[in-house]
């Protein structure tokens, strides 16, 4: 008998306003979970990632319904639900993570109004808008979306994130280890077309960037076997998504010549870091998982590039006409 009273009582909890016309509408809507998990390591990490968050809610028909931004510190809590009460229906949320910070380097190309449509949802990074060459360190852009029918009580749902942004160290040493490397040396660059994103994070056609260091400089490597110090030249990047319908470009020339020193297909390059691990992995995923990249190249005595030779975050690549 107790089990059957519990039963009674919880469906009239849950039909609230449907058996006590008296009683207060139930709250409706959704509650949404953000998680970024679309990396290589695969643990949810964006409690420590993102640090600020926008959604863009649109009904079933792609208009344009309302927008709400986090900015506190209930995103580090991994519990943390965003939870919307709206009109019964389906809705396409869309979310960024990155957007609304301080130190943003992206922001929507227009705020979105009554009368806005999803496809017009753009985002833009900030420092095109003024030059077409980028040399801060981009402030992480996260994106992910998602369908979802409204419920009494709330209809749960996770929105699945991804990161945008991209950080490229590179290192240039002596193939030796008997002559010192030095970032002043060298100007460093990544060529795309990857400013604009469109509301399904494709990157439509814009212009292209060029990209220089953020950070560039040389560090002390070590010690050869006669005991004399290594020195080796590094650069920093950080680049918007790379995609593979795009070509990208990574150029360093010789400040004294003037001459190139390395200029190469960078997504080529970048591709043969992809393990025999992932080998079920599609080449996009495996540049969007990855999103943190180092890249050694060996000179010669005359500062060439060793091209036989490169070593891209763990993985050392032995470099031929098949590789590419």
């Amino acid at each position: 008998m107790r089990t059957l009273v519990v039963f009674v009582m919880l469906v009239a909890l849950s039909s609230c306003e449907k058996i006590y016309d008296d009683l207060e509408a139930c709250p409706h809507g959704v509650s949404l979970r953000f998680v970024y998990d679309y990396h290589m390591e695969r643990g949810n990490a964006f409690p420590w990632n993102v640090d600020c968050l926008t959604l863009y809610v649109y009904d079933d028909e792609d208009n344009y319904v309302a927008t709400y931004v986090v900015t506190d510190s209930v995103l580090r809590d991994e519990n943390y639900r965003m939870r919307l009460e709206l009109p019964k229906g389906h809705y396409h949320f869309v979310a960024y993570g990155g957007l609304a910070c301080e130190k943003s380097s992206f922001s929507v190309t227009k705020a979105p109004v009554d009368t806005s449509r999803l496809e017009s949802l753009h985002v833009l990074m900030d420092a095109y808008q003024y030059s077409d060459t980028v040399h801060e360190n981009l402030h992480g852009l996260y994106w992910g979306d998602l369908e979802l029918e409204t419920a009494d009580l709330y209809q749960e749902g996770t929105v699945e994130m991804m990161k945008n942004t991209n950080n490229i160290r590179i290192v240039l040493q002596d193939v030796n280890s008997e002559q010192p490397v030095y970032g002043k040396d060298f100007t460093f660059s990544i060529r795309d077309d990857n400013t604009l994103f469109g509301a399904d994070n494709d990157l439509p056609e814009n212009g292209e960037v060029t990209y220089t260091p953020w950070a560039q400089g040389d560090a002390f490597i070590g010690l050869n076997t006669a005991g004399m110090e290594v020195i080796g030249a590094y650069a920093e990047l950080s680049v918007s998504r790379l995609m593979t319908k795009n070509a990208p470009v990574l150029l360093i020339k010789s400040v004294d010549t003037g001459e190139d020193v390395i200029d190469i297909p960078l997504l080529n390059y970048l591709r043969l870091y992809k393990s025999e691990l992932y080998s079920k992995m599609g080449e996009q995923e495996f540049l969007d998982r990855q999103s943190t990249w180092t890249l050694l190249f060996l000179l010669d005595s005359q500062k060439r590039w060793v091209q036989t030779y490169i070593k891209i975050n763990d993985w050392k690549v032995v470099i031929n006409e098949t590789s590419l």
